[in-house]
């Protein structure tokens, strides 16, 4: 699961065996992880974070969406 981005104490990374899926990202920091797809950028799931650490990885998400989607196409393509 290689990790495509460490901020703030989140750890922002994708499954190798997911290359079936939309491009998303999995974010954890301590217990708390979530799930948003890139096109366009959604929660689809999480579990442990609070409504202000929620709009942050939204806004953090939006900002690095295309390294993203960049680094999910690089991963996936081979």
């Amino acid at each position: 699961m290689p990790t495509i981005l460490a901020v703030e104490g989140f750890r922002f990374y994708f499954f190798s065996r997911e290359g079936h899926e939309p491009p998303h990202v999995h974010v954890q920091k301590g217990d708390a992880e979530a799930k948003y797809r890139l096109q366009p950028v959604r929660l689809e799931f999480s579990d442990g974070f609070n409504p202000a650490e929620l709009r942050r990885l939204r806004e953090l998400t939006f900002e690095h969406q295309a390294e993203f989607i960049g680094r999910w196409n690089e991963h996936f393509a081979g």
